[in-house]
């Protein structure tokens, strides 16, 4: 039975006239941006780009009219510099994400859509992702938008998990979520895996949390990972899935969000 090109959410799965189909109605393009580094001892590389690419593919699903929404290939790469002495992490630096970003950003505008959202699932794009969306945005002049998801669903995250309030690293959430997706990618758990959030910007105890400095997460943790992984759990996983994937479908969802001046 031939599928319902309409009900397509992979841009990659699509001809390019049913593109320039979907450019004239309102369709949200998201495009995925993640990572491939370390994380910890129990869980693959692949983790932040597969859950930005998973989580965009789920709230395309459920996105509400007059919205219909499209899903790009995931960008698997990002800037990941504070993970490279623990190995398995390929990283970008600004110049190379703000140009893979761009690029992306401005392919997908060029074929006449308007309403372009980069979903990040890496906390260490988030700064210089909003500093490339901006630059974009003037120089298109078009209303992009961005965002990671657990700020996004930070309250509905903070109402499943048990251990911990937020998404860390190869934590009790991104490690409940491949086990959802991906069990057999997961290594067994072990009570020993977790190392304590210490709060601020710096992460340096003592330090006044207001203030920024760089480190590599290996001075702040040996096993490479943030957060209480050993309480991780399918059913956990399941749940953020499906909590996120909503929370982001009612955000992109919103008229407001594409109709404001820029």
């Amino acid at each position: 039975m031939k599928k319902n090109l309409a009900s397509e959410l992979r841009w990659d799965r699509l001809t390019a006239p049913a593109l320039r189909l979907a450019a004239r109605k309102k369709t949200v393009v998201i495009i995925p941006l993640g990572a491939t580094e370390q994380h910890g001892p129990h869980l693959p590389t692949q983790v932040d780009w597969r859950l930005a690419y998973e989580v965009s593919l789920r709230a395309a699903s459920q996105m509400h009219r007059p919205f219909s929404a499209l899903v790009t290939p995931a960008i698997p790469f990002g800037m990941s510099e504070h993970h490279m002495s623990l190995g398995g992490t390929l990283t970008l630096n600004y110049a190379a994400m703000a140009a893979v970003v761009g690029c992306i950003v401005k392919s997908v505008a060029r074929h006449g859509f308007r309403r372009i959202f980069v979903m990040n699932g890496h906390g260490g794009n988030i700064a210089a992702l909003e500093t490339i969306i901006t630059e974009l945005t003037v120089e298109l002049q078009l209303p992009l938008a961005a965002g990671t998801y657990w700020h996004i669903a930070e309250a509905s995250i903070a109402s499943i998990l048990t251990q911990q309030d937020r998404v860390l690293h190869a934590c009790e959430a991104e490690t409940s979520m491949l086990q959802a997706l991906s069990p057999e990618t997961v290594k067994p758990l072990k009570k020993s895996f977790r190392t304590p959030l210490i709060p601020g910007l710096s992460a340096i105890a003592g330090v006044n949390p207001g203030i920024y400095r760089w480190q590599q997460l290996g001075t702040r943790s040996p096993l490479g990972l943030i957060g209480e992984a050993w309480a991780a759990s399918p059913e956990k996983g399941q749940r953020l899935l499906k909590a996120i994937s909503s929370d982001v479908a009612k955000a992109l969802s919103e008229p407001a969000l594409w109709d404001a001046p820029i």
